[in-house]
C-alpha cells in the first residue's frame, strides 16, 4: 500500500483512480464495508482503490476543545488499512489553505487533476470545501461534468444499529472492550515506541514500558489486561495503565505496560498493545505502598483473565 502525503507528492502515475474520502477513524466494520464497495468498483474498472483522508481531523483544526478522542492516530490508521483492499492512501494536511478551498477547487485539484478520478464512493451526508458547502449532489454534478461515476456508501449495521466511530468510541470509553472489538472487527490496539520513563515502577517491583500517547484526548483510560507485541513478534501477557498517574502527580497521558515474566530491554522499540479487559478505573492512592499493593492485585487479575497464572 502506497501512502502519499500531500497534493504536491501526486505524480502522473497516480491518475486514474477509484476513490473514497473521509476521516475513517478506527477503520471499523462500517468503514471496511465502504472499502469493500470501493474495491468492487475499482476492480470492475481496472483502477487502484484510493482513500483520501485528512490530518489533523477537520474538527481538531477548527475546534480542538470539541473534537472527539481519536480511536486511531494516523500511524495506527495506516497500519489498519494495510489489512484492507486499499492500494493508495492520500493524506491531505488540513490547514487554513485546505479549509478555505471552495468545493469546486477541491474537485478540480484533488479529484480531477490530481487523481484522475473515474469512480467515487462517499456517504450521501458527506460535506466538504469552504464552509462545508460541497454536498453529495455537488459531487454528482461534477461527476457528470468530468466523467466520473459517483455512488453512495451503503449503511452497515450490527444488532440493528449503524456501526460508526462514535459507537466504537462510546464502547471504549465505557470499558466495553468486547463490544468495541466486535464493532472494529479486531481487538482494540494502541501502538507506539517505548521511551525512557522516571524508573519509578522499577523501584516498586513493577518495571514498565512507557509509550507516549500523543493525543489531546484518550478514547479509554484505566487499568487493563493486555497483550504486548514487540516488532511484530509473539504476544506477551501484561497489565497496562492508560492515564496520567495521579498518585505520582503525572500530567502527560501515557500508556504504561508491565510485561509478566520478562526482563528484556524494550527502549526505542515499536510495540502494539492489544486491550482484552478493563480491570478498574485509574485512581489516586495515599502512598506508594497502597499503589504497590493495588498493582499487585491488578497484575493477578490480569493474569487470571489472560490465562497465565
Amino acid at each position: 500500500m502506497e501512502v502519499i502525503r500531500g497534493l504536491h507528492n501526486l505524480r502522473p502515475a497516480h491518475r486514474g483512480s477509484a476513490v473514497t474520502i473521509g476521516n475513517f477513524d478506527g477503520i471499523h466494520r462500517g468503514h471496511q464495508a465502504v472499502l469493500g464497495q470501493l474495491e468492487a468498483g475499482a476492480r470492475a474498472r481496472g483502477l487502484p482503490a484510493t482513500l483520501i483522508t485528512f490530518e489533523p481531523h477537520p474538527l481538531e483544526y477548527f475546534a480542538p476543545e470539541r473534537a472527539d478522542a481519536r480511536i486511531t492516530r494516523l500511524r495506527e490508521k495506516v497500519d489498519a488499512l494495510r489489512a484492507q483492499p486499499v492500494e493508495r492512501v492520500l493524506c491531505l494536511k488540513f490547514d487554513a489553505r485546505l479549509a478555505a478551498m471552495a468545493p469546486e477547487e477541491f474537485i478540480q485539484r484533488v479529484l480531477v487533476d490530481g487523481l484522475g478520478t473515474e469512480y467515487l464512493v462517499v456517504g450521501d451526508d458527506f460535506r466538504f470545501g469552504n464552509r462545508r458547502a460541497g454536498t453529495f449532489e455537488t459531487l454528482e454534478a461534477a461527476g457528470a461534468e468530468h466523467g466520473f461515476a459517483v455512488e453512495r456508501t451503503r449503511t452497515y449495521s450490527l444488532d440493528g444499529e449503524r456501526v460508526s466511530s462514535t459507537r466504537v468510541r462510546n464502547a471504549l470509553t465505557a470499558g466495553e472492550l468486547e463490544t468495541a472489538a466486535e464493532l472494529l472487527g479486531r481487538p482494540y490496539r494502541l501502538c507506539g515506541r517505548v521511551v525512557h520513563g522516571d524508573q519509578r515502577g522499577r523501584t516498586i517491583g513493577f518495571p514498565t514500558a512507557n509509550i507516549p500517547l500523543y493525543r489531546r484526548k484518550r478514547p479509554l483510560s484505566g487499568v487493563f489486561a493486555v497483550w504486548l507485541t514487540v516488532d511484530g513478534g509473539p504476544s506477551r501477557p501484561a497489565v497496562a495503565n492508560v492515564g496520567t498517574r495521579p498518585t505520582v502527580d503525572g500530567t502527560e497521558p501515557v500508556l504504561e505496560v508491565h510485561v509478566f515474566d520478562f526482563a528484556g530491554d524494550l527502549y526505542g522499540r515499536p510495540v502494539s498493545v492489544e486491550f482484552v479487559e478493563k480491570i478498574r478505573e485509574e485512581q489516586r492512592f495515599g502512598s506508594l505502598e497502597e499503589l504497590t499493593a493495588q498493582i499487585d492485585a491488578d497484575a493477578a487479575a490480569a493474569r487470571r483473565r489472560l490465562g497465565v497464572e
